[in-house]
């Protein structure tokens, strides 16, 4: 069984940074791609950033895009989403999904395992 579990969510002001940190179990990493969502009460999940089998190919969302950093350490099973200029917007339970298969994807119905998310809090 794939286990997820994330970590290194918390409280930060505006413009300060968090690293979040992915960490999985239970398959062979490097055999997924993987991504980062986030998702509001009440609204849908949406795509924050995603990346392939070995870390060279990306994707962010665009309210994401030149603040937020995807990467993928293989040999430690971890996927991370570096999150600076940190905006109230930001604010919600971010999760972290694997899809079997080495390319990224954007769909979040394409994930076939999920963690159990982590909270983002960003004061102003």
């Amino acid at each position: 069984q794939v286990q997820l579990v994330e970590s290194g969510g918390g409280l930060v002001q505006a413009g300060g940074s968090l690293r979040l940190s992915c960490t999985a179990s239970g398959h062979t990493f490097s055999n997924y791609g993987m991504g980062w969502f986030r998702q509001a009460p009440g609204k849908e999940r949406d795509i924050v950033a995603a990346v392939n089998w070995n870390g060279d190919s990306t994707y962010y969302a665009d309210s994401v895009k030149g603040r937020f950093t995807i990467s993928r350490d293989n040999a430690k099973n971890t996927v991370y989403l570096q999150m600076t200029s940190l905006k109230p917007e930001d604010t919600t339970v971010y999760y972290c999904a694997a899809r079997r298969g080495l390319q990224l994807t954007t769909s979040w119905y394409e994930y076939d395992f999920w963690g159990q998310g982590t909270q983002v809090t960003v004061s102003s």
